[in-house]
């Protein structure tokens, strides 16, 4: 579980405990609700910032994916995209369900952290990749230069990185979070072969999105 589930569980966990304990001494069918809703809402926020172990694929060429979820959007961008020309972009959809930390598709260094303000439309919508709050990193390896954007959902409200610019970052390592249904693109420059299509489902730091030519 990831540092920045405690703001939320240790509250809701006391609020549970607390009801709990009202209603094994007072009884009465509100109190055992509420005990029961708050637990179950104690367990659904240790699930949801759960962080589980990933193996990362060796390889100097391998770009993985910096997000579990589902493959919604694969495109070619524009020769006038101001971020990269010419290249190809890979959007990844987050349900509520998904693991939710965010992770380096290569090895590098965060070159640029740039937040953008925004709307909050649904995060399957590829409208989101453009008007939504988001916050977008670049990050400059030894072979290439990747843009990854955390993109906030409907009811994602909040986009977090960790990390700063001039810090490096291992393939793999986990570098930030969306808290709850969200969406992250994945900017791709010209010349790397992709390795997913829309429909696959991948998992952050272990799926192979991309590769190198």
């Amino acid at each position: 579980m990831i540092h920045d589930a405690y703001r939320f569980l240790i509250p809701l966990a006391l609020a549970a405990a607390a009801c709990l304990g009202f209603a094994v001494h007072a009884g009465g069918p509100v109190l055992w609700s509420a005990a029961g809703i708050l637990s179950a809402m104690t367990g659904f926020v240790a699930y949801f910032f759960r962080n589980p172990p990933r193996e990362v694929p060796a390889g100097h060429h391998l770009v993985v994916s910096p997000a579990d979820g589902k493959v919604v959007r694969v495109a070619t961008l524009p020769e006038a995209d101001g971020e990269m020309p010419g290249g190809q972009s890979i959007s990844i959809f987050l349900n509520i369900f998904n693991v939710h930390v965010t992770r380096a598709p290569i090895r590098g260094e965060l070159e640029r952290l740039q937040y953008r303000r925004g709307r909050f439309k649904a995060a399957f919508d590829d409208e989101a990749s453009r008007v939504n709050e988001q916050n977008v990193l670049t990050i400059r390896g030894p072979e290439t230069r990747i843009i990854v954007k955390q993109v906030a959902g409907l009811i994602a409200r909040r986009v977090i990185c960790w990390t700063q610019p001039g810090q490096p970052l291992a393939r793999g390592e986990v570098f930030g979070l969306i808290r709850f249904g969200s969406r992250v693109d994945v900017l791709l420059p010209p010349g790397i072969r992709l390795r997913v299509r829309v429909g696959e489902r991948v998992q952050g730091g272990s799926s192979v999105i991309a590769e190198v030519a």
